[in-house]
């Protein structure tokens, strides 16, 4: 991990703050287009390339699978090369990755090229955290509450505009155009480091003071893990199956890719509201409670009228997965240090997400074996029920390291949880 030298601390008021604030800015955006850009053209691409539905479930879970995969690994890479430049290595895969995906001539560079596009991004999702941490320690929750709506702002954007673009030039055109976002924050995230001070980039010391805490025993970090698995396991289920949801209902397919934009506006709002509850919150377990009755109604509502009522019960689906900021605040309010949260960061979101990857591809089985898309919702709506008991553990509060025992650490890093 990153070593925080005490030279960073006068360097935060400089230009380097700005900076940081950019590179983060232009990670969050692209933080999602590669995937919400992409399964709107599923069948467009499937009636070019010569693939079906089997494939297009695979590429749907590809976004969990890969960003589990990587995410897992990413904390193990910043030890070694530090926080900024892992993003600058993990968003220049994924703009070469996503240029590759739109000139690719076949179904297998086509997956191979999204792999590592969502390689490169799975690892963004983990060190954008620790660094909102590490740069704006007593910001947490603004910077928290702008990346997230930038990363909303991007989801909803990208879908909105994928078909459109698809029907006036190509589907080539509509998935590479994400390639220039990506190369821009990789630009910026190479200047920062190389900006830094060397010792910057010195990994921290390995102390039995400094030894992460065993994650895998805190009830804390396995209650954001659940969580987080279910509110991800319904956001790819609904932003790869809804457009087919409606389409098999006798809807269009712009209907479907304006109905998934609509669905990642209202996270928007919910980057803007939820990690400030989460920070003034002693325990923000309503947070979660509400977002799983949204996420029922949703479910029910598209299960029993889906072209009656579309608006509301997407509406309804993009409300119930605010638990998606809960989880990023809670990782930091949750952990004493910017090297916990990496730790705990690519824990939750490794497992998180390799949980969820069964979700796109299981759901397509399901809808291909019942000959309908009854069961696959109301197994979705049954997710809830998990997420809500995960819930109550993962916001009790405490730290991570308070049921994760280590060594005592310097009296700098044992700061009281604030309540508030």
């Amino acid at each position: 991990m990153t070593a925080l030298s005490s030279s960073l601390v006068p360097l935060r008021r400089g230009r380097l703050t700005l900076w940081a604030w950019v590179a983060i800015a232009l990670t969050a955006v692209n933080l999602r287009t590669a995937v919400t850009g992409f399964t709107p053209l599923l069948e467009i691409i499937g009636s070019d390339l010569g693939f079906g539905v089997a494939l297009s479930g695979l590429l749907g879970t590809v976004p969990a699978a890969s960003f589990g995969i990587f995410g897992f690994l990413a904390p193990a890479v910043t030890r070694r090369f530090g926080l900024e430049r892992t993003a600058t290595v993990a968003l220049g895969l994924t703009a070469l990755s996503l240029l590759t995906r739109a000139f690719s001539p076949a179904p297998s560079l086509l997956l191979l090229s999204t792999v590592l596009a969502l390689a490169g991004i799975g690892a963004a999702n983990v060190v954008i955290v620790p660094l909102v941490k590490a740069w704006f320690a007593d910001r947490v929750a603004l910077g928290t509450s702008l990346y997230l709506i930038l990363l909303q702002a991007g989801q909803f954007t990208a879908p909105l505009l994928a078909v459109p673009i698809a029907e006036a030039a190509t589907w080539r055109l509509s998935v590479g155009i994400w390639a220039g976002p990506a190369a821009v924050a990789c630009v910026v995230w190479l200047v920062l480091a190389l900006r830094l001070p060397a010792d910057h980039h010195a990994p921290a010391a390995v102390t039995a003071a400094d030894a992460r805490p065993r994650i895998s025993r805190s009830s804390t970090a396995w209650g954001l893990v659940i969580l987080f698995a279910m509110m991800s396991l319904s956001n790819y289920a609904i932003i790869t199956w809804v457009p087919a949801v409606l389409t098999d209902a006798g809807g269009s397919a712009a209907l479907g890719g304006t109905m998934v934009a609509l669905y990642s506006a209202w996270g928007m709002l919910a980057a803007l509201v939820v990690p400030h509850l989460a920070t003034r919150m002693t325990n923000p377990f309503v947070v979660v409670v509400g977002c799983a009755v949204f996420l029922v109604a949703g479910y029910l509502g598209l299960l029993l009228s889906p072209l009656g009522g579309t608006l509301v019960w997407v509406c309804a689906l993009g409300i119930g997965v605010s638990t998606f900021p809960l989880c990023m605040t809670l990782i930091n309010r949750r952990t004493r240090s910017p090297q916990t949260a990496s730790a705990v960061s690519g824990f939750v979101q490794g497992i998180g997400y390799g949980l969820a990857c069964v979700g796109p591809i299981g759901l397509g089985l399901l809808r291909e074996a019942t000959g309908s898309w009854s069961v696959p919702l109301v197994v979705l709506a049954a997710t809830a029920v998990p997420g809500a008991i995960a819930g109550w553990f993962a916001c009790r509060p405490r730290f991570v390291e308070d049921d994760a025992p280590q060594p005592a650490k310097p009296d700098a890093e044992q700061q009281p949880l604030e309540r508030g």
